[in-house]
């Protein structure tokens, strides 16, 4: 039916990985189409070697293309290309632009105000109520037509040269038959970040049974790394490395095969994780639990007790102890109840584990309130 069909998502690192399953779907149910993906230049390296497309167009957001002459410039080349399906993953100014402008027969997905007279058929995007991915389908069934959702989770491939890169950091820094835990502990939102002291314990406990303990995270996550590691009381021993900042995002996603587990915030590299099959244990403080889970069964999501809960605000408006106290009052002892089990459960590296097709609710621990 659709000859050439244009996905549009210029967000950040998870919301791009949670339009893979809408990839996969499309090349389902239109296999001789020539599918692209638009997507954010810097983050290349989570979509360009995906199977299910033929394509990626990368706009450059921050840079070249962070002005009206060049956009327009972009816009033609879109145009160029004569899409008659173009689906829309993002509601912003931007991407609706994109899409509104990309001359295509059929215009469809989410859009802002303004643009949306020029889209086919405008939904809204339910991330509030139902997952980010299921609300995606949404848009498939009802502005595409699609009955049949193949759903294969969130999906990353990588290239050769970066998986033997990090495989080969990966055995420069840990002994053969190291159990490697890797942590990430930045977000985008002060009020996603758990305690840097409550990780610092984590850290403890898990380097005592001899775990080895690895911190990713991009470099505008040094400075709270540092501040961590700080804490740690074995911040000397030989099985915690430090790596934040130094890996390319394949990179992060080949080393994260070799780890038997992910302590992580709500954030990007949490979403890596998961399309990489690593168990994840996260701690949700601001975050919407139904739209962003970690999508796999594998995982745990602890969630805290506070009535504030979710927020959705980036910094807290409380003051004094009650500042942040959705994320105090997910303390370290809970969480390693939920790490025990996990390890106790696969403890091997992830690319050992087989993925199971389908599974994706992760177990949401839902905690009471607790007196400190």
């Amino acid at each position: 039916m659709y000859k050439k069909i244009l996905v549009i998502n210029l967000m950040h690192i998870g919301d791009l990985l949670l339009v893979t399953p809408v990839l996969r779907t499309l090349r389902t149910n239109f296999p001789k189409a020539y599918i692209a993906l638009l997507a954010d230049k810097k983050l290349a390296d989570l979509v360009q070697y995906n199977k299910n497309i033929d394509e990626c167009l990368f706009l450059d957001k921050k840079g070249t293309d962070d002005n009206l002459k060049n956009f327009v410039k972009f816009i033609k080349k879109i145009r160029s290309k004569h899409f008659d399906l173009v689906i829309n993953l993002h509601r912003n100014e931007r991407a609706s632009a994109l899409a509104a402008f990309s001359g295509a027969k059929k215009i469809v997905g989410y859009a802002k105000p303004g643009f949306s007279v020029m889209f086919t058929k405008v939904l809204p995007n339910l991330k509030a109520v139902e997952h980010q991915i299921h609300s995606h389908f949404d848009v498939l069934r009802k502005a595409v037509g699609i009955e049949f959702f193949d759903d294969g989770g969130l999906e990353m491939w990588i290239d050769d040269a970066s998986k033997a890169n990090a495989d080969k950091i990966f055995a420069e820094n840990f002994p053969a038959d190291t159990k490697v835990v890797a942590f990430n502990i930045g977000a985008s939102w002060l009020t996603k970040r758990w305690l840097d002291s409550y990780f610092a314990e984590c850290a403890d406990i898990l380097i005592e049974r001899g775990y080895g303990v690895a911190f990713l995270g991009g470099g505008m996550d040094k400075e709270i790394v540092s501040a961590c590691v700080e804490k740690i009381q074995q911040k000397n021993s030989p099985l915690l490395k430090i790596f934040t900042g130094e890996l390319t995002l394949a990179e992060v996603a080949g080393f994260l095969d070799n780890c038997v587990l992910m302590l992580t915030t709500d954030s990007g590299p949490m979403h890596i994780g998961v399309a990489r099959n690593i168990p994840i244990v996260t701690m949700f403080g601001a975050s919407p639990v139904p739209g962003f889970y970690p999508y796999d069964a594998k995982d745990i999501l602890v969630k805290t007790p506070v009535p504030c809960h979710p927020c959705g605000k980036h910094i807290c408006p409380k003051s004094g102890e009650e500042n942040l106290e959705c994320m105090k009052k997910i303390p370290p002892d809970v969480v390693m109840k939920s790490v025990d089990e996990i390890l106790a459960k696969y403890g091997q590296p992830a690319e050992k584990i087989p993925r199971v097709y389908g599974k994706y609710q992760c177990r949401v621990v839902e905690l009471e309130e607790r007196i400190f």
